[in-house]
């Protein structure tokens, strides 16, 4: 379903999944799919397909593409180290950056309803798509929200947690609801990574299920009311 486009970037040439709806289906809308730290992997790329088979075109780019090419890591120690290096290697700013040139490339195709779902690394980049783009947002288990909290949404935003997630206490997800109130904040009985089913340590697909039902819910009702003349 999907395949592989180039973007341009203030930060040059990004690669990055395109996965279109059925052919011949009217799009719902535009999303940008936010990696985690792992890159935009087979899981990556799949969550992208999902949506594209449930009415969405999505794009989900390789940000890591301006300090390393192609990166695709293991979950595993190694996998998670480089990851973080690779993180702070990019910044935010540039992350944020090549958000934006998904956004302008989405709008120059036509699209008015843009929304984002980020997971973990990418779910507080979802955060800060809102706050800084004006793109309505789906934050999956952002863990590096907490020190952003204070910047007004502009957007409709859900955060969905694990419960059991060890990287994101009880009382950060309070700091989230107390910080944001006019966001939806979802809480599942899974731990960190809980949509992440190629990983058995993590994946809780009850807690998947859940939040995908909850982000189509959401995806629904902001991206028709952002394409609204």
């Amino acid at each position: 379903m999907g395949r592989d486009v180039i973007l341009a970037t203030p930060s040059g040439p990004v690669n990055a999944w395109r996965a279109d709806p059925p052919h011949g289906a009217a799009a719902l809308g535009a999303i940008v799919v936010i990696q985690e730290i792992f890159g935009v992997n087979a899981h990556i790329r799949s969550i992208a397909d999902g949506y594209a088979a449930a009415g969405y075109v999505a794009l989900a780019p390789a940000l890591f593409d301006p300090v390393a090419r192609h990166v695709e890591l293991a979950y595993d120690a190694d996998g998670f180290a480089r990851g973080r290096e690779l993180v702070d290697a990019l910044g935010t700013e540039r992350a944020v950056g090549i958000l934006r040139a998904c956004r302008v490339a989405l709008q120059t195709e036509g699209h008015r309803g843009i929304g984002v779902i980020g997971f973990c690394w990418g779910g507080t980049l979802a955060f800060l798509a809102n706050t800084r783009l004006a793109l309505p947002a789906v934050s999956y288990y952002g863990a590096r929200t907490v020190p952003f909290l204070d910047e007004p949404l502009q957007a409709p935003m859900l955060f969905q947690f694990g419960a059991g997630d060890s990287a994101i206490p009880p009382e950060d997800i309070e700091r989230h609801r107390s910080a944001q109130p006019d966001a939806e904040l979802l809480v599942h009985p899974g731990g960190h990574g809980f949509n992440r089913d190629v990983d058995p340590d993590h994946y809780h697909a009850a807690s998947a299920a859940a939040a995908r039902r909850a982000t189509l819910a959401f995806l629904d009702a902001a991206l028709r009311q952002d394409a609204t003349p």
